[in-house]
């Protein structure tokens, strides 16, 4: 009487193609990317000034709002218990998006500002009072953002004429226009050129004179 097979023998497979036919020669692929979006730094156009303190590389998200110098904190998580353990933590900005009015712009801007910011914008009397402060600590705190909406502000004619009455009131001389300031700037450099290539003055021969 045949014998029934054992399982062991049962459980091997049948030929070579059955021992492979598991195995993936392929690496699996992921649907989704594991890399963090690196933030481009906000750059300023060429016809506005740069910023005194440049752009902040380490919280770049600040440079597209006004967030008055707060950044990310980091700290320690103290638990109540018996061990009283510490976990690090962070806390982030409190960012909003509100709407504020310019009047000097004359429209509704829709801007991200942090709670901090809002408070101090209240305080100065309204949005543009806040950006045309002159203080370097103010000045520090707008960022790139609200350097650039400082020089749009500047450049309405409301804040122009408020400017011009200060001027007179100080005794202050009328700055020149754009195209009379291109004008002595290249008067300047002509000059400065004209200097430089003078070859007369620096090969003119030089005689020793013996004094007797």
């Amino acid at each position: 009487m045949a014998s029934l097979p054992t399982l062991s023998t049962m459980s091997l497979p049948f030929s070579l193609t059955a021992t492979f036919r598991s195995l993936s020669l392929t690496a699996s692929t992921r649907s989704f990317s594991t890399t963090r979006i690196t933030q481009k730094t906000k750059q300023l156009p060429d016809y506005i000034p740069p910023y005194p303190y440049g752009p902040n590389y380490i919280y770049k998200q600040s440079n597209s709002g006004l967030y008055g110098g707060t950044m990310i904190q980091f700290g320690n998580k103290i638990s109540k218990g018996r061990n009283e353990g510490k976990t690090r933590r962070f806390w982030k900005p409190n960012v909003r998006r509100k709407k504020l009015w310019s009047e000097a712009l004359g429209e509704h801007l829709y801007i991200k500002v942090t709670r901090k910011a809002l408070r101090t914008i209240w305080k100065s009397g309204g949005l543009d009072n806040y950006l045309l402060d002159d203080r370097p600590g103010r000045v520090k705190e707008l960022g790139m953002f609200g350097w650039e909406l400082r020089w749009r502000v500047m450049q309405t004619p409301k804040i122009q004429e408020q400017f011009r009455h200060e001027r007179q009131r100080l005794g202050l001389p009328e700055p020149p226009s754009f195209e009379e300031w291109m004008k002595q700037k290249e008067a300047e450099l002509q000059a400065k050129v004209e200097e430089d290539t003078n070859i007369k003055e620096i090969t003119k021969p030089t005689y020793n004179e013996k004094l007797y």
